[in-house]
């Protein structure tokens, strides 16, 4: 008998990412009502945002009615709208918990979330049951393809059905299904890392080598300003953007030419991904800079608002602002990037060894950004499940100018940091068509400390590069 008025509230179980809930129930003498789905009060409680889109009821005519065991490539929110269930779980998805299992017996004052990837049947336990679950994703023939299934009658599961399967009625399917032996887990949804063969793209190749999960997209596989990039794919496969890619250009993006092409990869490619991402329920991953800001501050706190400059600076904050209405979202802030490829550490060596003396800006102030670090710090974000928003992310140590790491670097070469002289941005550039720089770069690193990444100094990261090692 269904139990009438029971507090909403969740409850953990075996299986990762099921969650079973007791439903508030109201009853007198003419029958029941009840909220089978209530968005706002579903996630107060814990229910992941997985945005229903179809809602299905099988309506089963006989007590011992039994279906399953089917693993769909989505999310389920399952509950009985009449009559009692006896429902088994079983987790066929790729990890430490494939064959987990979990039995409970619904009725409507029950429900149960089940993600994507593990397997779902019920036995019926009244005449006239009705069951009905909210699905993430339209059904179709295809999808159904992508279906992995147990037989009910696994020896492994073991599970103990109140109508025993020879007496219950069950689909001819339903008894062919192989063993948990011969199971194909279902696999987990990809990340994308769009720029994969950029700077940061290619440490982010190394911080998820072997990570058959991960697919890397270089242009010539993911051209951003090709609209027919972003509909050629099968978005449902995917779980995480990670946009690596952008216009760095930052003089060139003062011209006529590079202010088109700026805002085109910047902005424009951006909004895509966003649309993408909000269609599809993805966590959409983007690289920021100190250039959305004006510099005027010592440290930038990741709620400042934007003052950029010039266009680079224009086109990146125009673009954190479109990611930000994305749901599911990392906007993550770094500065003054040194990965592999040319940058100013390299130069600096470089100048080094042929025995220049060069005049480098001193009134500049930052730290240095390490694409190893960055790359390891997104990873962070999206494997501890972060509050989703903006983190600056950049190496840690005291801010410094361009000279003093530039002579860091004479030194760290065997060479002599007199070498290097200091100059203001504004003699630097005096005579040259050059974007505005910020005089202050230096990022407040206490948010992305309070999520446990620890980040490294900027000095002996800069050590190792020089060395070889970076």
């Amino acid at each position: 008998m269904t139990e009438f008025s029971k507090p909403l509230a969740a409850h953990e179980t075996p299986i990762p990412g099921v969650v079973l809930y007791d439903l508030p129930v109201h009853g007198d003498n003419r029958g029941w009502f009840k909220e089978n789905w209530q968005r706002e009060k579903m996630l107060a409680v814990g229910l992941p945002d997985f945005g229903p889109v179809q809602n299905n009821i099988s309506f089963n005519e006989k007590a011992g009615t039994t279906r399953g065991i089917h693993a769909e490539p989505w999310d389920k929110y399952v509950s009985v709208a009449t009559g009692r269930i006896f429902g088994a779980w079983v987790d066929l998805r790729e990890g430490p918990t494939f064959g987990a299992v979990f039995t409970a017996e619904l009725d409507p004052s029950k429900a149960i979330f089940i993600p994507r990837g593990v397997g779902n049947a019920f036995q019926t336990l009244e005449d006239g049951t009705a069951y009905t679950y909210l699905v993430n994703d339209h059904w179709s023939a295809d999808a159904q393809s992508q279906y992995t299934f147990l037989n009910l009658a696994d020896e492994t599961a073991a599970i103990a059905w109140p109508i025993p399967l020879e007496e219950a009625e069950l689909s001819g399917k339903d008894r062919a299904h192989p063993r948990l032996a011969d199971v194909v887990p279902m696999a987990p949804r990809k990340t994308l890392v769009l720029g994969a063969d950029g700077q940061l793209g290619k440490a982010l190749r190394r911080a998820y080598e072997g990570d058959a999960s991960v697919e890397f997209a270089a242009r010539a596989e993911f051209d951003l300003t090709d609209p027919a990039s972003f509909e050629n794919r099968n978005w449902k496969n995917y779980s995480t953007i990670i946009n690596a890619a952008a216009y760095t250009a930052v003089d060139k993006a003062e011209t006529p030419e590079g202010r088109r092409a700026a805002w085109a990869v910047n902005v424009t490619a951006v909004a895509r991904l966003a649309r993408v991402a909000v269609d599809h329920g993805l966590t959409l991953v983007s690289v920021s800079s100190d250039y959305v800001f004006d510099g005027s501050a010592d440290v930038h706190d990741e709620a400042e608002g934007f003052s950029p400059l010039g266009v680079y600076g224009q086109t990146k904050a125009a673009g954190d602002a479109v990611v930000s209405v994305v749901p599911r979202h990392y906007i993550v802030r770094t500065s003054w990037v040194i990965g592999e490829g040319a940058n100013f550490v390299r130069t600096m060596a470089s100048l080094a060894d042929r025995g220049v003396k060069p005049s480098v800006v001193d009134d500049q102030i930052g730290r240095l950004s390490f694409t190893e670090d960055i790359a390891a710090g997104i990873r962070h974000l999206l494997d501890t499940a972060a509050p989703y928003g903006v983190y600056n992310l950049t190496n840690d140590g005291d801010p410094q100018s361009w000279a003093d790491i530039a002579k860091s670097v004479y030194t760290l070469s065997g060479h002599d940091a007199s070498d290097v002289s200091g100059v203001s941005t504004e003699d630097y550039f005096r005579g040259k068509d050059a974007a505005p720089r910020p005089l202050r770069s230096a990022l407040d690193l206490a948010k992305l400390r309070a999520t446990g990444f620890a980040v490294e100094a900027w000095d002996r990261r800069l050590q190792a590069y020089v060395a070889g090692d970076g």
